[in-house]
């Protein structure tokens, strides 16, 4: 699928100029959360903020909680009361609900967790933009549970992938991460959205496992966090029950990586170099590729027209473009977990080299190099807050094929 950030969308919505956090609000109304508990913290307040009016106008619940610890209890709660949940957070508060996310996990209940992420650790730097929490998303709470994270790079994508997130999170029965970023989340641009809610098609046949009844509906459920078989009976101290049940709640996720996956391209038919990047890096990444490969054309027709207009007589070395030599394209990777290996390995068969740029370390860099054995896999890390520039991807990627040639 060719990527279009900002591109072409279904012309049966409403254009409307909205923060990404806006966007991530009103995504989840049409979706159906009629539950939202949250606590604020920089850089995810304007979705609380938001959502204590829109919520409370289609008939929900919006409550201000005492810390996210609360907020994320709530909210897995409020889902087994019959609502859809959401709540938000950032780095810290992101910490402080990782054992409700494990709860989440093992009593196989939906909810979505928005993390719109900023540099840490700790309380670190509250404003600023980041991509470190991309191992705590998978590896968070303790023992072993699969999750589902997505990471939208625009300010529609944060509308479009929030209503996505609560689908596989019904689907799966699963808590649902937004991996979204201060970048994203404060980015203010035309996002198309829909009126009134989104109609549930399929019914009970779309789940993955039986959707379990909700409280007074009946039946006496027990939501154990201990492990369980299908009836709520705790079987921890069976070693082969309890293999079988958490063998179950990784493989109703693993099974079914080919429907999660969710990855875009932009010129990779013919590409020896591929950019693969998520979130608000897709954005510069996408810059990089036209810059080297896409517009070079266009933009170098409007220059020589320009320059004959204003009679200037430039030297031709100014207006050529250093990159043209670079055959790269992008791979833009939308649900980061599960890890996508195989969609990975096929996108980049033809590839010499793979270049991962993101705003941390280099954590998914390692995933990638896991998952590749014919490219080259080489990490572009940033920290400190700044997003990557287009000519500074271009240039790693310049100055390592010259080294290798």
């Amino acid at each position: 699928m060719e990527i279009h950030i900002n591109g072409p969308r279904p012309q049966n919505g409403r254009k409307v100029i909205l923060q990404g956090n806006e966007a991530c609000a009103k995504g989840a109304i049409y979706a159906g959360c009629r539950f939202f508990a949250g606590y604020p913290i920089t850089p995810s307040t304007e979705i609380i903020e938001l959502m204590s009016s829109e919520i409370v106008n289609v008939g929900g619940t919006f409550i201000q909680m005492e810390d996210e610890i609360a907020s994320a209890c709530a909210a897995v709660g409020a889902r087994w009361g019959g609502k859809r949940a959401m709540t938000a957070t950032s780095g810290p508060g992101f910490t402080l609900m990782q054992e409700t996310i494990g709860f989440a996990a093992v009593t196989e209940t939906p909810v979505v967790i928005v993390n719109v992420q900023r540099g840490g650790p700790s309380t670190g730097q509250p404003t600023m933009s980041s991509q470190q929490d991309i191992y705590q998303v998978k590896y968070g709470s303790h023992g072993d549970y699969e999750i589902i994270a997505l990471t939208p790079s625009s300010a529609q994508e944060m509308y479009d992938f929030t209503i996505r997130a609560f689908e596989l999170s019904e689907k799966f029965r699963t808590p649902v991460i937004l991996l979204a970023d201060e970048a994203v989340g404060h980015l203010r641009e035309k996002v198309v959205i829909y009126d009134g809610e989104r109609k549930i098609r399929g019914g009970h046949r779309n789940y993955v496992v039986s959707p379990q009844e909700d409280f007074y509906m009946g039946n006496n459920s027990l939501v154990e966090g201990q492990l369980h078989d299908e009836e709520g009976k705790r079987i921890g101290h069976l070693a082969p029950k309890s293999s079988d049940f958490i063998n179950s709640i990784n493989r109703k996720i693993t099974n079914h990586i080919d429907e999660i996956h969710d990855i875009e391209t932009y010129l990779m038919e013919d590409a020896d170099i591929a950019i693969l990047a998520y979130g608000s890096v897709a954005r510069p990444a996408l810059n990089a590729v036209k810059t080297a490969k896409g517009i070079r054309e266009e933009a170098e027709e409007k220059w020589k027209k320009l320059r004959f207009l204003k009679g200037l007589l430039k030297s031709k070395a100014l207006h050529e473009n250093p990159y043209s030599h670079l055959n790269v394209g992008l791979i833009k990777v939308n649900a980061v977990w599960p890890f996508p290996d195989n969609e990975i390995r096929r996108l980049a068969e033809k590839c010499k080299y793979v270049f991962v740029p993101e705003m941390n370390i280099g954590k998914y860099y390692k995933e990638v190099e896991r998952c590749l054995h014919h490219s080259k896999v080489i990490s572009l890390p940033k920290i400190g807050g700044e997003i990557h520039k287009p000519t500074e991807i271009l240039d790693a990627i310049a100055k390592e094929v010259e080294e290798s040639e």
